[in-house]
């Protein structure tokens, strides 16, 4: 690819190899696309949204175990549809960087995207398991009463919840801000998208309602966002004050350590990428092709969060092993 094509990435380093090599590719050229026709990176974002909602009409469907060929090319239209949202979704940002339409509601509306897709298709998959039970129910000698059928959905449901709601919105909000702080220390603040929440309050304390309502209600709902992100690494909130503190503000921070972050940082964006679309919804297709995408909700659970943890683990060990290293210099020339 050309140097306008590594212009429209946030970073190389960021990206999982899919991505760099076949997804960002094909963005690439829809962004030129969209481009010439004028349309705003917003737009695109929206029409991710839609796109990616509507495959829960096909996920809700059985797949070839339940509904012969029909129920499998329903999954299959279901998996096409959501890979065509997150090229939409990948797309947005390169058009953004390409004509220079970022903004904070896109920035918002990008994050927001995900939920939009996920939410239906997790009530999708609980209705199918509702609808088509069989394999659950033979696995775990329970016989397929009304009585049964209603607890387990409701279990599912229960399951569902927490895979949703709990597992996959911090596991994505995580690798995220990963991302966020890791370009924030290679390309500085202009070259990242880093956000706190006491700056986030007070963009929505200064925003007018008039004129503004749905950005307000969003920039309310990104407060919320990053107060999260930030409530799960407080050793790197930590690191971040002592930075300030010694060298005034975070743009005065010296290149070598910048540089000391960054090289800790750098091995954990291979890791940081298995949180990202890519390898959860390999994993939710394949569930949904073998007709047991109540397993999904249990990967997430399980699997992901353990994979979420690590992550987490190892970037709070070395932010306060640098931030103690600070205090170690401070010590040395007060003496």
């Amino acid at each position: 690819m050309n140097e306008k094509y590594f212009q429209t990435l946030k970073s190389a380093e960021t990206e999982d190899w899919l991505d760099f090599h076949v997804i960002r590719p094909i963005c690439y050229y829809c962004a030129r696309m969209f481009a010439f026709l004028h349309v705003h990176p917003n737009t695109v974002t929206i029409l991710s949204m839609i796109v990616g909602a509507g495959s829960a009409a096909y996920f809700a469907h059985g797949s070839w175990y339940y509904e012969g060929s029909a129920g499998l090319w329903c999954n299959v239209i279901a998996i096409c549809l959501l890979m065509i949202a997150d090229i939409l979704d990948c797309t947005d940002g390169q058009l953004a960087r390409m004509t220079g339409q970022k903004s904070r509601l896109g920035r918002i509306l990008d994050g927001v995207a995900g939920f939009v897709w996920f939410i239906p298709i997790y009530v999708a998959f609980v209705y199918r398991f509702y609808l088509h039970h069989d394999i659950e129910f033979d696995l775990l000698g329970i016989s397929d009463t009304t009585q049964n059928v209603w607890i387990a959905t409701a279990a599912v449901t229960l399951l569902a919840l927490l895979s949703g709601a709990v597992c996959m919105a911090g596991q994505t909000r995580l690798a995220d801000y990963y991302i966020q702080v890791h370009l924030f220390f290679l390309k500085g603040e202009k070259g990242s998208e880093l956000d706190n929440s006491q700056k986030q309050r007070e963009l929505y304390e200064k925003m007018p309602w008039k004129g503004h309502l749905a950005e307000k209600i969003f920039q309310y709902s990104y407060i919320g966002y990053t107060e999260k992100q930030e409530a799960v690494t407080p050793q790197f909130q930590r690191l971040l004050e002592k930075l300030r503190t010694k060298y005034g503000s975070l743009d005065s921070i010296p290149q070598q350590v910048r540089d000391d972050i960054h090289r800790q940082s750098l091995p954990l964006m291979t890791w940081n990428g298995l949180l990202t679309f890519n390898f959860r919804s390999f994993w939710m297709f394949l569930f949904c092709l073998i007709d047991v995408p109540v397993a999904n909700f249990l990967f997430e659970i399980i699997a992901m969060s353990l994979l979420a943890r690590y992550i987490n683990h190892r970037h709070e060990t070395f932010c306060r092993n640098i931030a103690e290293g600070l205090d170690g210099a401070n010590h040395s020339s007060d003496k």
